[in-house]
């Protein structure tokens, strides 16, 4: 099982890591949904995560709230991607939406040219898609490279146990192509229920491994 654990410092680096974390995804502000960590916090984690075989996914979101980013904040993101490539951070983790919830492709592939390479992650932004459009959302993600797809299975006031058949429904149609990373809700308690059920060998939360506490 991978465990990938949403840290917003530093500190909580050396947590995961020695409770068994494989894979970080960094963030700022997870309060707020998570939003781009700065530059010192990226340059110190990856240096650590890399000494300790471990992979760093990056968030590139410029505040909390919806997808739909307005050109400024297009701009910032496109910034933070292209500071991301030249830190040599191992993957990126994304997402812009139209204001009718379907991926804004135009801003997409500004991003995506960005990232220059690097792996690409979408973010919770997939569980905003109307759930009869996420099939085809999925496709064009295969399409454009992507790596995985973070998702609950649902908006993120659902209970992850009540989305299993949605989340089983998303793997089915990644058939293989693009991989289904379970986030949102998912602990130490319930992580092997999920991940059984999805047929998935890996999962994203800030508390898969039990409560992190940080050596000060």
């Amino acid at each position: 099982m991978l465990n990938e654990i949403a840290v917003e410092n530093f500190t909580l680096v050396p947590a995961a890591m020695a409770a068994g974390a494989q894979r970080i995804e960094l963030t700022g502000n997870l309060t707020a949904g998570g939003t781009t960590a700065s530059k010192g916090t990226v340059i110190e984690s990856l240096k650590y995560c890399h000494e300790h075989n471990a992979t760093v996914v990056a968030m590139v979101r410029p505040r909390g709230g919806d997808y739909v980013f307005n050109d400024t904040e297009l701009k910032i993101m496109e910034h933070d991607m292209l500071e991301m490539q030249a830190l040599g951070v191992d993957a990126v983790i994304f997402g812009v939406l139209t204001k009718d919830n379907h991926f804004d492709k135009d801003a997409m592939e500004n991003l995506i040219a960005a990232a220059g390479g690097m792996q690409m992650v979408c973010n919770l932004c997939f569980d905003w898609i109307p759930k009869a459009d996420q099939k085809e959302a999925l496709d064009w993600l295969v399409d454009k490279d992507f790596t995985r797809v973070l998702t609950h299975g649902g908006l993120l006031d659902t209970n992850i146990l009540d989305n299993l058949d949605q989340l089983k429904q998303i793997v089915d149609w990644a058939d293989g192509r693009i991989q289904v990373l379970p986030g949102g809700g998912v602990n130490i308690d319930n992580k092997d229920q999920v991940t059984s059920f999805m047929g998935v060998k890996q999962a994203h939360g800030t508390h898969l491994l039990g409560e992190l506490t940080a050596n000060k």
